[in-house]
């Protein structure tokens, strides 16, 4: 059998959205406690009115600057959604949450 050689050619490009919340309020977190969409603002100041649903692609979530872990916490249109962690958050606490959704064309 002669080698045949295989040329896959795939572009994968990415589009990011950000949204910005700085706690208002001392937040306890809980697991099942929620951050409303409506609390955050987007890239260009405008008041969130929901997230992105990512269906190929991923969250990134921030506190303080700081890279949550990925289990720690969902995401869904209305709300983020924290998971089996415990932790008190002061007031003028930033919270960010990315959301990259991916394309990929042949």
């Amino acid at each position: 059998m002669a080698l045949s050689i295989i040329n896959i050619h795939v572009n994968v490009t990415g589009t990011s959205t950000r949204f910005f919340n700085v706690l208002a309020a001392p937040l306890a977190i809980t697991d099942g406690t929620t951050v409303a969409a409506t609390t955050f603002l987007d890239d260009s100041g405008t008041a969130a009115t929901a997230f992105p649903v990512v269906t190929n692609g991923y969250y990134n979530l921030y506190i303080n600057g700081v890279l949550q872990e990925g289990d720690a916490y969902t995401v869904s249109a209305t709300e983020v959604t924290f998971n089996t962690v415990t932790a008190s958050l002061s007031a003028g606490t930033p919270i960010v949450l990315e959301a990259v959704e991916l394309v990929t064309t042949t």
